[in-house]
């Protein structure tokens, strides 16, 4: 949030994140309760979760509270308890969960009342103190962005239901009469050099500090993400079927899994269509694909005699201004409207290219922010000089692993949890996230 935070601001940020997610759990009880895919949660689990993560770090981090339920500490811990294996714990069922969420946020806004958010920038030290919790509303602005980093998963989760799948509350498809303003080139030249990479923000995460400066050397990248046009040429060349343009890992999956398309298309008619939360609609060809992970992403970038951005790379484009100054986004540091970026649900997927002029780079690149994730080269890991703040378990156990990040957010991502620093990771092989990719290249 580019504005200083204050006390109405959090009140009401608290109530527009609990009304969504209680829409997205708008299903039949055995909906909510059903595990609809391995990759995922119990929805109820990502409800009771969302109550306890705000438990921990309002009311006892920042308050020095007593457990509401000491048992659900273990319940509601990510780390003791993998995705399959949840939905055999015994879970606070549907009305228990929404009656332990409103237990938590009662005493959430008292506490915010009565609390001084002044102080200056947060100190990232850990363990965390309460004064440094309490700093420009950063554990506010931690639970915030948590509960909607699960919104979206649950809206995932949705999607994986299949044909059952309702349309998410609150959503549209965007207007096919809409505008739009393809880039005049398909590609923009950076020259290289110095740049700044990260944030202090009030509310940005551990990984996106500390700031630090990097040497670019001079890249080309796309303007607009890949589209769904551009991948049925990949597939039409039989990307798929071509081995040389996958990685040795890539290749192998991609055989074990026998991949011939994006997550969620099928062939029909002579064409191919894309299931949506419950219905199959033709392939738009300019929107940007979704549902492919990161060795399909790399298999189409040798394919089109391109690579992947890095995030450095990806992090310049995005918040490189006039002069060289750094920007929170790709258009400047004022938060993100509905012509900037498609993002926060508005609609059920992403926007055609060109659909968000508004929101291009001063470059011409358009798209850096919303629609889809994108895919980058590289691997997650921390900065120089990180420092883990407020709990290892966000940031640093993931560190070395076989995480590759993704940047910008998507459609589903709410506007208070993403910016142009942001790092998301993933597992290579993940399909079911909003992610896509867009090409970089070597200055030739």
């Amino acid at each position: 949030m580019s504005a200083a935070v204050d006390h109405d601001t959090i009140r009401a940020e608290l109530a527009r994140a609990r009304a969504r997610t209680l829409a997205l759990l708008d299903l039949p009880p055995a909906d909510q309760v059903a595990q609809h895919s391995p990759l995922m949660s119990p929805p109820v689990w990502d409800l009771a979760h969302i109550g306890s993560y705000e438990e921990l770090w309002l009311l006892r981090a920042l308050d020095g509270r007593r457990p509401i339920d000491p048992s659900l500490d273990d319940l509601y811990d990510a780390f003791r308890h993998p995705r399959s294996d949840r939905p055999a714990l015994p879970l606070l069922g549907p009305d228990e969960a929404r009656t332990y969420l409103e237990q938590v946020r009662a005493a959430a806004l008292e506490l915010l009342d009565r609390l001084d958010l002044t102080g200056g920038p947060v100190e990232h030290e850990e363990p965390p103190s309460a004064e440094a919790l309490r700093r420009e509303g950063y554990a506010y602005g931690l639970v915030l962005q948590h509960e909607h980093q699960h919104d979206e998963t649950l809206l995932a989760t949705r999607q994986l239901m299949g044909e059952r799948a309702a349309p998410p509350p609150g959503s549209r498809a965007w207007p096919s009469t809409a505008p739009t303003s393809p880039p005049p080139s398909p590609e923009v030249r950076f020259a290289g050099g110095a740049t700044t990479i990260g944030s202090e923000d009030p509310w940005t995460y551990d990984n996106e500090r500390p700031v630090h400066a990097v040497e670019l050397d001079a890249f080309w990248i796309d303007a607009a993400p890949t589209t769904n046009a551009d991948w049925q040429a990949f597939m039409a060349d039989d990307g798929y079927d071509t081995a040389g343009l996958w990685s040795e890992v890539g290749w192998s999956w991609r055989q074990t899994e026998e991949l011939e398309h994006p997550a969620f298309w099928r062939h029909a008619d002579g064409g191919w269509e894309r299931l949506r939360f419950g219905s199959w609609a033709p392939v738009e060809p300019t929107e940007p694909v979704v549902h492919i992970c990161f060795h399909e992403a790399e298999a189409f970038a040798r394919w089109a005699g391109k690579r992947l951005p890095t995030e450095h790379e990806w992090e310049h484009t995005a918040t490189v201004g006039p002069g060289g100054a750094k920007r929170r986004f790709p258009w400047g540091d004022d938060d993100p409207t509905t012509e900037h970026a498609n993002l926060g649900q508005r609609h059920d997927g992403p926007a055609p290219v060109g659909a968000l002029p508004m929101g291009a780079s001063p470059a011409g690149v358009h798209q850096l922010i919303g629609d889809v994730w994108e895919w980058t080269s590289s691997d997650f890991l921390p900065w120089p000089g990180y420092r883990s703040f407020p709990y290892p378990e966000y940031s640093q156990v993931f560190f070395g692993g076989d995480y590759k990040v993704l940047r910008g957010g998507s459609w589903a991502t709410d506007p208070v949890a993403i910016r142009g620093t942001f790092r998301n990771w993933d597992h290579p092989i993940r399909r079911q996230i909003f992610a896509g990719v867009r090409l970089a290249r070597d200055d030739a």
